[in-house]
This record gives structure tokens, sequence and C-alpha cells, in this order.
């Protein structure tokens, strides 16, 4: 059985020394992957800081959680992970999506009913980049080119691109058909609401010729854990209400009560916020849904303490995670 993993996201950091704290400790805890967020007006600048979370770690996995692939020129982002690549000695990914904020468009000079469109083509110009050392392209968003190569080459033969989605299942379609792996962020509903979502993800691409057992799929929560599940949502709820009032905003929604989060809480809900063995039942709830072989906990959603940050990583990493290794192996 291929082994359960887990990832967290933690790129919010006061300081440099802040960032490499949060890495070393990652890898410590014995965490798989250390994922960064990409946001445009936020946050540290993703590749950056992939470099020094290489520079501080050995064995830790790292990619983007997502590249905003709608505004990211294929070419440029091709060279970077391969150069990430490089300097962390072939343990670079790159997890590609269209991403929950559209700030982007209008600071890059896009068109948001290019939504769909720049995506796709983009992600074929990065995949047949990244397959190949010399390239001949001709694609809608951007001139043609003849025979042209990128460097440097990663070390890994085939660099790994995951596919994020939300809820749209063309997005699904086309990582089943690419045979890319799947992360599916359920970030509001219930997770019984994406279990069709995967259904379709693993009978489309064994139609289109993939072995669905060896593609694997993420699921991806807002998560922090607690001492008690009061102490967790307490810390919690100011960043994340923040941030998801600001992304409602942008498309109509009304701000994010603490009823809402709280609600969201639920053995039900979304969040995995709350105690040790609150997060560790709604994982183990997940698997069942969807036999996942990677979690990954995105903790920076808003600006919370370092502090906070650091004993979520810590609680995670020392309580929720054995458990959950442990009930999969029997």
């Amino acid at each position: 059985m291929r082994p359960f993993r887990f990832a967290v996201s933690a790129t919010h950091a006061a300081s440099g020394r802040d960032w490499r704290e949060n890495a070393r400790r990652v890898e410590d805890l014995g965490y798989d992957v250390l994922l960064v967020t990409d946001h445009i007006t936020e946050q540290l600048a993703p590749l950056p800081a992939l470099v020094a979370a290489a520079d501080v770690t050995s064995r830790l996995r790292i990619g983007s959680f997502v590249f905003d692939n709608d505004y990211r020129n294929p070419v440029m982002l091709a060279k970077e992970a391969a150069t990430v690549d490089l300097l962390s000695g072939g343990r670079a990914e790159i997890m590609a999506g269209r991403g929950s904020f559209i700030e982007s468009f209008p600071l890059f000079g896009y068109d948001l009913h290019d939504y769909d469109a720049l995506f796709s083509d983009k992600l074929e110009l990065l995949l047949a980049l990244r397959d190949n050392e010399r390239v001949s392209w001709g694609g809608r968003s951007r001139p043609a080119f003849q025979n042209l190569g990128v460097y440097p080459r990663p070390v890994q033969r085939t660099l790994p691109v995951w596919i994020a989605v939300g809820g749209t299942p063309q997005s699904v379609v086309r990582a089943a058909r690419l045979g890319l792996p799947l992360a599916i962020a359920i970030i509001g509903g219930t997770p019984e609401q994406f279990v069709p979502m995967v259904e379709l993800y693993r009978e489309t691409a064994e139609r289109a010729g993939h072995d669905r057992a060896a593609l694997p799929i993420s699921i991806n929560s807002h998560a922090f854990v607690g001492e008690s599940s009061d102490a967790a949502a307490d810390a919690f709820y100011p960043s994340y209400a923040a941030a998801m009032t600001r992304i409602g905003r942008e498309r109509g929604w009304p701000p994010t009560t603490r009823r809402q989060f709280d609600a969201a809480r639920s053995s039900r809900g979304a969040l995995l916020v709350g105690d040790p063995q609150e997060v560790v039942d709604k994982v183990l709830r997940e698997h069942e849904l969807f036999h996942h072989q990677r979690f990954l906990a995105q903790m920076d959603v808003g600006c919370v303490s370092h502090a906070a940050l650091m004993q979520s990583i810590e609680l995670l990493g020392t309580r929720v995670a054995p458990a959950i290794r442990k009930a999969l192996a029997t």
C-alpha cells in the first residue's frame, strides 16, 4: 500500500528567519512536503521562498500551492522550477491551478473572461517544456516559437506537476486526461460533495489509458490544531475570517461570521480546526470517502501569528500525523 503523506503550507512569515524556522521544523517533525501559496498581493514570493527552504532542509519535498498558472509565464516557470529542483537535489514539485484570488488579472493585464483558456494553454506549454529539452510551440496565448530549449533541466526525470481544483469538473477531466496527480481543495460545503469529482477523475483517467491506481490524489483543507478545540478556533478564526471576507468581496459573498466558521468546524464540515483528536477523526473520515494518498493542511489562511502557527505545525506533526498513519496501517 502506498504510504500516506502529510503536507503543510505555511508561507506567512514576518521575516526570513521565521520562514526558515518553519521549514526546518516541518522537516524535523517528519512531514513529507512543504508548500508555499502563490498570492501575488500578499505573502512571500514562492520561488525565492522555496530556495530558502531547500537551503535549510535535506529530505523535505518542496513546491507550490498553487502556482497561479493564469498569469505566470510558462517558460520562466519551467526554468525557475528546474532551478529549485537543482538547488534542492531533486525535491521540487509544481501544483498548478487557477487559485482562489483573481487580483492577478488586472495586475498583469489579462481579461478575466479568458480564465480557462489561459490556464489550459499555459499548462500545455509548461508540460511540453517539462517533458522535452527542445520545444516548438504554437499556442493561443503567445506568439509561436520553433525548436527552442529552456535550461537548466531538472534533476528529476519527470518533475511532478499536480493540478489543483476547487469545484470545476472541467479541471478534473483535464487532469485525468493528461494523467496528472489531482489535488482537491475542500474549503466549503461538506467533503461528501466532492466524492463525485474523485470518481469522475479516476474513471476519466482510466478511459484515457492511464493507470488509475498510479495517480495520487491530495485532499487540501484549511486546518489548524490547538491543545483544545476552543483554543484552535480562537487562534485561527480572526485571520481566516479576514481572508475569506476579502475573497467574498471579489465575488459578491457576505462577510464570514463566527457562526459560519463554527458550523464549518462540525464533524461534517470542511474546516479541520480543533484539538488533535478532532482533526484525526476528520482526516480519517475523508480517507474513507476518497482513499487519497496525501493530506495538505493549509494553515496560512490570512496572517496567523508565528507562535500559533508553529504550535499548530507541532501538534499536527506529533499527535495527528502519527495517529493517522497508525490507523491506516492497521
